[in-house]
């Protein structure tokens, strides 16, 4: 099985922003944990704090991966264009957060790309996306 993990903008210094909220392990380190515990899956990383990066990444492999797996950080409340993306490829998409985003500030308590993801995982830490992993097996 070959999932895409997709993080937007911020994402790229978990570890160092805002410990109390996004722990301190960086993505890095933590995305070799999960190759290794699911070694038998084709696990690809892509990071960019660029929407229409995110966008063509989508694109590029939502014809070929069997699941897409996307914390799409701030983009989750504010783009369209991600939702459009989703929604264009056939991967099964599962939206995951890392804090419980229903428990923080109003902005952040509607998902514009939720509408066209398989589900939602949110509020488990870093253990959101081992979670995801798991809801494709």
């Amino acid at each position: 099985m070959n999932l895409l993990i997709i993080n937007g903008p911020n994402l790229n210094l978990l570890g160092k922003r805002e410990k109390t909220i996004y722990g301190s392990e960086n993505f890095e380190n933590y995305f070799e944990e999960l190759k290794t515990q699911f070694s038998e899956l084709d696990l690809t990383y892509f990071q960019s704090n660029i929407e229409g990066e995110i966008i063509d990444k989508i694109h590029e492999h939502g014809f070929a991966v069997d699941g897409i797996i996307i914390n799409a950080g701030a983009y989750t409340h504010t783009s369209v264009a991600i939702r459009d993306a989703i929604a264009a490829v056939p991967a099964p998409t599962v939206e995951i957060h890392i804090s419980n985003t229903l428990s923080r500030e109003n902005f952040r308590h509607k998902s514009i790309i939720g509408p066209v993801c398989k589900g939602c995982i949110m509020g488990f830490g870093l253990g959101s996306y081992k979670l995801a992993i798991q809801s494709f097996l």
